[in-house]
Parts: structure tokens; sequence; C-alpha cells
């Protein structure tokens, strides 16, 4: 795994106070935790898997959080939203979450897009950050940001939940051949009757928090380059059975976007 070029200022006094645990760390160390601090992360979807992927990351340090989601604050989402308070009810999700955020982290900046992440907007949008972790809950905004992480060479970190089962991996198929994106797994979006969403099928609130918490560790491995990246692999945990299982990627000749025959290219 290669980490994604920042410039890093020295740590202040008070952020080596606050970091002490991630600074002890061999593999962060001062110099990892001034990545961070210096690192830019576009989180799409301030729900269920937003909420704690946020809530991680700002209390990690990562400086500059960019939000995205249009939509409101509803009594039906605190049962996983654990950024939202009831006292949010109505609120643009984007301003409940930055208001959380500052409280977790005074020092961190977030970046509110209160706006639905379309074809018109999405390159403008993630060009500004250095990763992108996918927390939307529809196979067209996930489709749009395969594609433009793909074009921009941005990594993604990409999650989804439904009833009692989760999954995430790392999409960064630019890479080379051993880097499949999305589509190699889901060429097309599969019909509402096999994937239904989460108000008709449901879904447990504490596993919001499992893949979120999931994709933050990815999203930080990817700023600092350590570990094994997920890209290539698709972890899935089943809830009910207390079990994850791996599963390999291949990447599909074929693909619409990485193949070599397609027009999207990087």
């Amino acid at each position: 795994m290669t980490s994604p070029p920042l410039l890093a200022e020295p740590l202040t006094e008070l952020q080596i106070r606050r970091y002490a645990r991630h600074i002890v760390l061999a593999e962060i160390g001062g110099v990892g935790q001034a990545r961070l601090v210096a690192a830019r992360v576009l989180v799409v979807g301030a729900g269920g898997l937003g909420a704690p992927l946020l809530q991680y990351l700002a209390a990690a340090g990562v400086g500059t959080l960019g939000v995205i989601d249009d939509d409101k604050v509803d009594l039906s989402n605190l049962q996983r939203q654990v950024i939202h308070r009831t006292a949010d009810v109505g609120l643009a999700k984007v301003d409940s979450a930055r208001r959380a955020l500052a409280d977790i982290n005074p020092e961190v900046t977030v970046r509110p897009h209160a706006e639905r992440l379309a074809p018109h907007n999405a390159e403008r949008i993630l060009t500004d950050y250095d990763v992108v972790a996918d927390g939307s809950d529809n196979f067209a905004t996930r489709y749009l940001l395969n594609d433009t992480c793909y074009r921009l060479r941005k990594p993604l970190v990409s999650a989804a939940i439904l009833r009692f089962d989760g999954q995430i991996s790392t999409y960064m198929a630019w890479r080379g051949p051993d880097h499949p994106c999305l589509r190699c797994i889901f060429p097309a979006a599969p019909s509402e009757e096999a994937v239904p969403s989460c108000a008709q099928a449901g879904v447990l609130g504490a596993l919001a928090g499992t893949l979120g918490a999931l994709q933050a560790t990815e999203v930080v491995k990817e700023i600092l380059g350590i570990g094994r990246s997920l890209s290539g692999r698709l972890l899935m945990y089943d809830a009910l059975a207390g079990s994850f299982d791996e599963m390999a990627i291949a990447k599909r000749p074929d693909c619409p976007t990485c193949g070599p025959s397609s027009s999207r290219k990087p």
C-alpha cells in the first residue's frame, strides 16, 4: 500500500497530547499523525455508515472532513445514525454532523456539502479530497463514485449494510490488474427484489457502527500507507453468525469502468 502525497506540518504540543495513543504506535508515530492532520477525506452520506465513520475520523485527527448529504434528520434515523441527536430532527444532516464533529475535535475542518452527489457536481467535489469513503444507500451513487474515483485516481473505501449483513472493500482500479473496481463485482445494479432498501428490509442499528468503524480503519490505513489494503478483497460480516468471510475479487476484462475497452480512463 502506498499513501497519497501530503504536506504535513509539525504537530503542536496540544496535538501531541490529543493523539498520544496514535503516536506511540510504531506504524503511525508523529510523522504519521501529522499526515492524518494534513489529510482531506470526503464522506458521502451522514447516515448509518457515515455517522460512526465521521466520528472516528474526527477523533483520529483527519484535518479536513467533507460530508455530502442533502437529507434532513428524521426520527427513524436515530436508531443507527449516532452522530445525530433527538434535538436535531428536522435539521440538515450536514449541519447536525458539523456540530457533533466540532464537539469531538474542534481542530478538524468540516466542509458541509448540502447537496446530492450527481454527475454534474461529482468531479468538482471529489477533486479536493485525498480519499473518498462511500456511505451511500443506492447503487446509482455507488457507481458514480466508483467511476469518478477511478477517473481521478482517488482511493474509494466503500461499505454497505442490510438487515444483519455488511460488506466492505477498497477500490483503486487504476493501480493495475490486481485492483478491481465496484463494477467488476456488480456490472449492473441488482433489482430491488434482490437487494431491497433498509427502509423495506430493516437494518440492525449496531451493524452500522461495525461497518462504519471498519471504513474509518481502512481510510486511515490508506492515508498512512500501512497494513494490507482491502483492494482486491471483499470483507463480509454476518452479525447473526458473528463471523467474517473474505472473497477475492478478480478484475473483469469486460468491466465497463476499468476494463481495457472502457472509455473511462484515469
